[in-house]
């Protein structure tokens, strides 16, 4: 049986770390063998630990790491390990040099829709993962193979997401009663544009003041954004609920979703996740979120930064029901086609099986 080693040097959790674990339980429960590497004190093996998924810890503090290189490669072979599939930057270098000493087949994923400066360690893959489209063209722009690079976005989960799910729960506990609920889900960064849906909240009570907001998440912002929050005099409307492991009913619970990204952000696994409850969303015209929202057909879409325009497209999410939820349904429509969780990793499963075949 052939084993597929994930390589994570990220010490977050946002989607790109929720992803690979996700993508490692799926290849386990179909059959294949897989494991993760990643950091000692990283929330992603913590998660993997609690989820009884095979993790190694392995300290890699840079791409000249010699030692973690070494400790790669002995795990290669003593798991028999046939692929190396890297996500960050610094495992990209240590995962992949380890697998090509060794003859192992590597795979790169790249997240993120950020400009790449420099793409040697790219050069490294025999395959590049994209997460959508407009990521693709990124790394196409930096000088790789079009044909090395595959598209293959965030599927969902669609039996912990679907339109049965109720968010009851999670308005009871925060006592938001029968009150019009907009939320942001994301791990709490600058590039998330937390700061400009502040601002958009600020201008939404001044038109409809029962409002409420919630910030669903955690990250290395959350204090500032609590600050924030605090000072602008929002308490009694904005919750800060922190990490949270009921995302589908949290989806359920909301009456828009709003992903206000500033500078970068992949095909957002957020997006993908409400528009499958059912919960109307609005995103920012930035990387790949125009992938999934199709402005006035799966959504709405706003310039991004322009906490005005958001506001404007919240209230009008807000004030057409009916018209919200009918975009919804035509996003759902199209996550059922084309972004379930099963069909992702059908497209991920045959690039590893090219490589290993040939």
């Amino acid at each position: 049986m052939r084993t597929v080693l994930h390589t994570e040097s990220s010490l977050g959790r946002g989607g790109q770390e929720i992803r690979t674990l996700a993508e490692t339980r799926w290849l386990i429960s179909h059959g294949w063998n897989a494991l993760i590497a990643c950091q000692p004190d990283s929330l992603l093996l913590r998660e993997a630990r609690a989820a009884s998924v095979p993790v190694e810890s392995i300290r890699m503090r840079g791409a000249a790491d010699v030692g973690a290189l070494f400790r790669l490669r002995r795990l290669i072979r003593e798991r028999g390990v046939s692929l190396v599939h890297t996500h960050s930057s610094i495992d990209s270098w240590l995962g992949g040099i380890a697998a090509k000493s060794l003859g192992r087949a590597v795979v790169r994923s790249r997240h993120v829709s950020i400009p790449i400066r420099h793409a040697l360690v790219y050069r490294l893959a025999d395959r590049i993962i994209t997460s959508g489209e407009t990521v693709r063209a990124t790394v196409i722009a930096a000088g790789i193979a079009p044909e090395k690079i595959v598209p293959v976005s965030a599927g969902v989960d669609t039996e912990q997401f679907h339109p049965g799910v109720s968010g009851k729960a999670v308005r009871d506990e925060l006592g938001l009663g029968g009150a019009s609920v907009v939320g942001l889900v994301a791990n709490v960064r600058g590039s998330k544009g937390h700061n400009v849906f502040l601002d958009a909240a600020r201008a939404v009570l001044a038109v409809a003041p029962d409002t409420r907001f919630l910030i669903v998440g955690d990250g290395v912002g959350f204090d500032e954004v609590k600050a924030r929050v605090q000072q602008m005099g929002l308490e009694s409307r904005v919750h800060l609920t922190g990490f949270r492991r009921d995302v589908p009913e949290v989806m359920a619970a909301l009456d828009v979703l709003v992903l206000p990204s500033t500078r970068s952000e992949a095909t957002s696994q957020v997006i993908p996740q409400a528009l499958a409850v059912g919960t109307p969303v609005v995103g920012s015209n930035v990387g790949g979120i125009p992938e999934l929202v199709r402005d006035g057909e799966t959504g709405r879409l706003v310039p991004p930064g322009d906490s005005g325009a958001l506001a404007d497209a919240i209230l009008a999410s807000l004030r057409e029901p009916e018209r919200s939820r009918a975009m919804a349904r035509a996003g759902q429509a199209m996550i059922l086609a084309q972004y379930t969780f099963d069909s992702a990793m059908a497209r991920t499963t045959a690039v590893y099986r090219v490589l290993l075949e040939s």
